[in-house]
Order: C-alpha cells, then sequence, then structure tokens
C-alpha cells in the first residue's frame, strides 16, 4: 500500500538521473562529428576544466558521452542507456543491481574514465587474475584511446612493476593483490619500497562476493617460527587414534574442535605424557592442528596435494592459492597428516579484512547481480546503497525450480544425464560444481557415458588451459565442467569466441 502511495523508491532514484540521461544522448550525434584525435583532446580539456574549479558532477554528461564514442569506435560497442544508467549510480558511490549479459564490465568504463580525471587513481576490482588481465586488455583499450594510462596487478608480480602499475590512471586488480599489497606497504621501511598510491576511488565487480561473503576473510602476513617437525607427525598419529563419538567435539561454523575429559586423557596416554600444557613439553597446540587438519581440511576441497606439495584452494573462487599457507601451525598438521614434507611454520605480522580494507577508500561503488538480498548489510556495514538497473531488453532466460534428490550419486547421475541428452541435440553446457573432488566424480560418469567434456578446476593441468577452456565453452554442442572458477563474472559467449582464439594463437606463434 505504502509502495502504491509513495511510488517505488527505486523508480525515483532512477528517475533523478533521467536529465542526466537526456543530455548524454543530445551530445550523441556531436561527439560522433569528432575525430580519433579531437575525441581524444577532450581528456586533457576536462583535465584543466577540474583544475578551474568544476567539479565531476558537472562534467559527467560529456565525460560519458566521450567513453561511449569510444567504446562504439573502439570495441564496436555502444553504452546502452541502461549501462549510463548504472555508470551514474557507481559515479555516485552506491551499488548498481545489473542482471547476468547485461554488460557490468563495459559500465565501469564509464565512472573509472570520469574518476581517473583527477588523477588520483582509480581501482577496478575484480575476482580472480583472469579477469583483472581479460578487462585491462579488453577494456583498457577505450581509456588508452582516450590517453589515460592503464595498469593491471597479477600475482607473481615484482614491487617495482607493481609500483608501475600502481601509478596509472586506472589499475585494474583482485582485492587479495591490493589486500596484500597494502599490508606490505604497512610492513614497509622506506617510501622507495611502498607501491600503492593512496587509496581513492575503487568500483567492485562482484560486490556481494567480495564485500559481503569474504568480508571477514583476514589477509595475513606471515613470518616463519622454527618448531620440530617430529611433534606434527606424532600428533597426526594420536589424531587417529581419536574419534568424535567419545573424544571431541567438532564446530564445524567456528571451524574449532574441542576436546572432552576423555580426549585429553587419551591423548595424554597415546603420547605417554602426563600433561598436554606442559610449558616444558607443550603438546595441545599439536593435537587441537591435527584434529582440525583430520575433521575440517578434506583434500581436494580445502587443499590438493601436488609435487609433494600442500597448496590451498579458495573457497570462494575455486583457485589456487600459491605460495599462501595457514598460519598458526595448521598448515604443518595437514602436510603431516598428508605425509609430505612439512615446511617451517609461520607467526601472524601483519593482517586485515577485507570489510576493513575497502572501508580505506575515499569513495565506493559496487555492481553485482545480486545485491538486493544482502542491501541491509550493504547500507550498515559499509554506507552503500542498492539500485536496481532494468535490462536493456525484457530477459528471455527461464530460471527453472530446484531438483532435490534422496543421494548426492543420484543426483550426480541425473546431472550426467541431463547432459548426455542436451549434447545430443548440440546444446552447451555448463555445469558447475563446489569443489575439485565434485568436478572429478562427474568427469567419470561423463567419461563413462562418452561425452567429450573440457574441466575446470585448481588442477595445474587443468588451469593452463582455463582462458581457451572458457573462450570455447560456448560452442555447439561443449560440455565443460568447472569449479566456481568459472562462476562470476566469467563472459562464456554462445557460439564460442573466436576473437579470443585468435588471440591466443597469435601470442603463442609469436
Amino acid at each position: 500500500m505504502l509502495k502504491a502511495l509513495l511510488g517505488d523508491p527505486n523508480a525515483r532514484k532512477l528517475k533523478k538521473y533521467q536529465p542526466l540521461l537526456t543530455e548524454i544522448n543530445l551530445l550523441e550525434d556531436e561527439f560522433k562529428k569528432l575525430s580519433d584525435r579531437e575525441l581524444r583532446e577532450k581528456t586533457t580539456e576536462y583535465k584543466q576544466r577540474l583544475e578551474k574549479g568544476e567539479t565531476l558532477d558537472e562534467l559527467l554528461p560529456e565525460a560519458f558521452a566521450t567513453v561511449r564514442e569510444a567504446g562504439r569506435r573502439v570495441l564496436g560497442l555502444r553504452h546502452f542507456d541502461v549501462q549510463l544508467l548504472g555508470g551514474m549510480v557507481l559515479h555516485s558511490g552506491q551499488i548498481a543491481e545489473m542482471k547476468t549479459g547485461e554488460g557490468k564490465t563495459l559500465v565501469a568504463t564509464l565512472p573509472a574514465y570520469l574518476n581517473a580525471l583527477t588523477g588520483k587513481g582509480v581501482h577496478i576490482i575484480t575476482v580472480n587474475d583472469y579477469l583483472a588481465r581479460r578487462d585491462a586488455e579488453w577494456m583498457g583499450q577505450v581509456h588508452r584511446f582516450l590517453g589515460l594510462s592503464v595498469g593491471l596487478i597479477q600475482s607473481g608480480m615484482e614491487p617495482r612493476e607493481r609500483q608501475k602499475n600502481y601509478a596509472c590512471d586506472i589499475t585494474y586488480a583482485t582485492n587479495s593483490e591490493i589486500g596484500f599489497d597494502y599490508l606490505r606497504d604497512n610492513m614497509a621501511t622506506t617510501m622507495e619500497e611502498v607501491v600503492q598510491r593512496p587509496l581513492n576511488y575503487c568500483v567492485i565487480d562482484e560486490v556481494d562476493s567480495i564485500l559481503i561473503d569474504e568480508a571477514r576473510t583476514p589477509l595475513i602476513i606471515s613470518g616463519q617460527v622454527e618448531r620440530p617437525s617430529e611433534k606434527y607427525m606424532r600428533a597426526a598419529q594420536v589424531a587417529l587414534g581419536l574419534n568424535k563419538e567419545d573424544h571431541y567435539e567438532v564446530d564445524e561454523k567456528a571451524r574449532n574442535v574441542i576436546l572432552s575429559d576423555e580426549g585429553y586423557a587419551q591423548a595424554e596416554k597415546l603420547l605417554e605424557v602426563k600433561d598436554l600444557f606442559d610449558p616444558n613439553d607443550p603438546w595441545a597446540h599439536y593435537i587441537f592442528n591435527a584434529i582440525k587438519a583430520k575433521e575440517l581440511f578434506i583434500k581436494d576441497v580445502n587443499y590438493i596435494v601436488r609435487n609433494g606439495e600442500v597448496t590451498i584452494v579458495d573457497e570462494f573462487t575455486g583457485r589456487v592459492l600459491q605460495g599462501r599457507r595457514w598460519s598458526d601451525g595448521l598448515h604443518q598438521a595437514i602436510e603431516a597428516k598428508e605425509r609430505v614434507e612439512i615446511q617451517p611454520e609461520t607467526q601472524t605480522l601483519a593482517t586485515i579484512t577485507y570489510q576493513n580494507l575497502f572501508l580505506l577508500y575515499n569513495k565506493l561503488g559496487g555492481m553485482t547481480g545480486t545485491a538486493k538480498t544482502e542491501e541491509a548489510e550493504f547500507e550498515k556495514i559499509y554506507k552503500l546503497e542498492v539500485t536496481i538497473i532494468p535490462t536493456n531488453r525484457p530477459t528471455g532466460r527461464r530460471d527453472v525450480s530446484d531438483v532435490v534428490y534422496k543421494t548426492e550419486m543420484a543426483k550426480w547421475k541425473a546431472v550426467a544425464e541431463e547432459c548426455a541428452e542436451l549434447h545430443e541435440i548440440g546444446r552447451p553446457i555448463l555445469v558447475g560444481t563446489t569443489s575439485v573432488e565434485k568436478s572429478e566424480l562427474l568427469s567419470r560418469l561423463l567419461r563413462d557415458r562418452n561425452v567429450p567434456h573440457n574441466l575446470l578446476n585448481a588442477k595445474p593441468e587443468n588451469v593452463e588451459r582455463e582462458s581457451e577452456i572458457i573462450a570455447q565453452a560456448g560452442r555447439k554442442g561443449a560440455v565443460t565442467i568447472a569449479t566456481n572458477m568459472a562462476g562470476r563474472g566469467t563472459d562464456i559467449i554462445l557460439g564460442g569466441n573466436a576473437e579470443y582464439m585468435a588471440r591466443l594463437k597469435l601470442r603463442e606463434y609469436l
């Protein structure tokens, strides 16, 4: 009833952007007549006008019209009116909820260009290295055409290279790279070692994944501590001699274990010690970690073992976190459980959560297909409003009801059967799974049915072909099984991505 009386609050928000939208559309014909050089010179003109006291809001219609025309010339993509609305929402420091396939990547070019005119730097955050690289190469063409510098931060980059890329007008990076660079900068002893500039403006792609799902995830930089590795091996053996029913409880939510009195007694008996907490010969730390490793950390779900090393798999992105280790002896406990060489233990030197990191930016905007459900959290924690952007055309996607099975195996067999049927008629299929283990189970079931398919998970042999697998996943009859590596923000083009494949092959030959 209130909605009927007062009107839809979302529609009211969008209505206030309407005059700006009309102004941008009126400028379109004028900007089409400009030569490439004249269009590029607009950037210098806007910077000079900013220095003379004009505001970004006053420049918005012309800046957006400039980016729209550049996008049309460079990429062959013209921003739709709804994409311009999305850009305005992002510039005003809000979250734009845009449905899948509405071109969020292209939307980010608008506020990024406008805010980069100040010279203070803009960060565009994506959920993984692949997307950051793709967007910097693809959308970066628009910014470079308009005379702005575009940087890219990837894992494994040297500090000097990072410094150069952060100094660019617009920098594409992942949330974890930004976070770890921030921590390293805070540990730097001289200004020459600092790679980042002050955090100015940030556009987060898949904002609900980063600011809500991973909000409490701590980023930790550790230093080494020497502890005897034999204790980890012995503790792993003791953990096998204890059971959940009699000796301890597992708190899966808090990722913790609680030993009962019987558990303490049994552990002391197996170790042949009188007290697990004896300061001269402490065992409690090792036993707790050994039980956590046994109960809470599962091979091919939380980690994989390759080349005799335990490597973490990110639960949110499905990717291998190369060089990252769990701290406080947990990684060593897992190494002991898997009977691989035990590396030295680490202790925390610096830490921050994504929640605290992104609150450090002067201005923050975000986009995703699913934000309205978390609107209360966004407003309370980050003071970010959510605006729903309408689709450019009525959506043709059908969302069908969930199907529930009695057993997990029955579910996977049904998935395999459906994949076989759809493959027969030539429909491309993407199957999302939650872990390496589940993706390999489905792969086996499809092999049994002689269904050709590609597997995309954290195993190194699959990661190497990631770009190629995603580029071809939309081809007729293609079947792709993926963990959440091919989840958020991944563009799968129906018919396959011929242009990307051509670039990939060209890179191989050059």
